[in-house]
């Protein structure tokens, strides 16, 4: 994470402010900040999104290859999450700084996903025991303005939902072989079911209290942090954690424990409602409505 260096007056000011559920910003503890999302926008990609929370700021990247299941789950794709730290993006990501936190990030993103219930990998088998579709979700942090667990999990869904996979009919053929027949019609292509897709929510312990979407200044007042991955189906409103990680050199008591994974728990399912909703409305918006910008373009 960003270091940042707070004064002792200031981290009390901080620590203060959580104490009366009136944060610096002016938010409640419950309370994100805003955030601006966008698919579709990087070329050479099978789906792609960038976020921005607050100062943190996301690029994603879906690629797909066939490959062969592994022995021991023939029957489903694989999906392997890569991520970058920027130099540009704090000081402390010069050289190889940005490592650590980048292998912590990715290593949450696939536990998280591990569960059936969460991301079904099934869906990405081609035919049993030969082929089957590999994901490569390459994820950049360009900029680093605190929470960045939560702001690349929104990033990673958002480019999942975005991300089209060709379509491929696979026959087997006399002596075992495997003939792959794929569609000549680029637009010829199925969707990933991302209803279910985890997210990452990061909760501060600031004092005697646990606020969602820390900022940089706020995670430098945090005696501990917890992250949890939140699964939540609207359809059949079905929520549950997919992995727990706690970080930082605290502790939480039981009750404070309880009281944290509660909250956020709810702010995973609200945070899954909200995103699917702009990203539908985006999709049916269509890129003709929308004024593009930016060096990506």
């Amino acid at each position: 994470m960003a270091d940042i260096s707070l004064s002792d007056a200031e981290k009390t000011f901080i620590v203060h402010g959580v104490q009366d559920d009136f944060r610096t910003d002016g938010r409640t503890r419950r309370d994100y900040r805003p955030m601006e999302i966008e698919t579709d926008i990087v070329s050479h990609t099978s789906g792609s999104a960038r976020l921005r929370l607050a100062n943190s700021d996301i690029l994603v990247g879906v690629k797909t290859e066939i490959d062969t299941p592994f022995a021991d789950h023939h029957d489903e794709g694989k999906i392997e999450f890569f991520v970058d730290c920027s130099a540009n993006a704090t000081p402390e990501f010069e050289g190889k700084g940005g490592e650590s936190l980048a292998l912590e990030i990715a290593n949450a993103l696939q536990k998280a996903y591990a569960s059936h219930r969460a991301f079904d990998l099934r869906d990405l088998c081609i035919l049993k025991y030969h082929q089957c579709w590999k994901l490569y979700v390459d994820i950049l942090i360009l900029e680093c303005g605190g929470n960045l667990f939560d702001a690349v999990s929104l990033a990673v869904k958002a480019a999942l939902f975005n991300t089209k996979i060709p379509k491929v009919s696979a026959v087997q053929e006399d002596g075992g072989n495997v003939e792959l027949e794929l569609s000549d019609d680029i637009h010829d292509c199925t969707r990933l079911s991302i209803e279910r897709v985890p997210l990452l929510v990061t909760l501060c312990k600031i004092g005697d209290h646990s606020v969602v979407d820390p900022s940089a200044e706020e995670e430098e007042c945090a005696s501990a942090q917890l992250v949890v991955g939140i699964s939540y189906s609207e359809s059949t409103d079905e929520g549950f954690v997919t992995m727990m990680r706690t970080l930082g050199a605290g502790s939480f008591l039981h009750t404070t424990l309880k009281e944290t994974i509660k909250l956020g728990v709810m702010a995973g399912e609200c945070l899954n409602v909200e995103l699917l909703k702009v990203l539908r409305q985006e999709e049916r918006l269509g890129k003709s409505s929308k004024d593009v910008y930016g060096f990506l373009k």
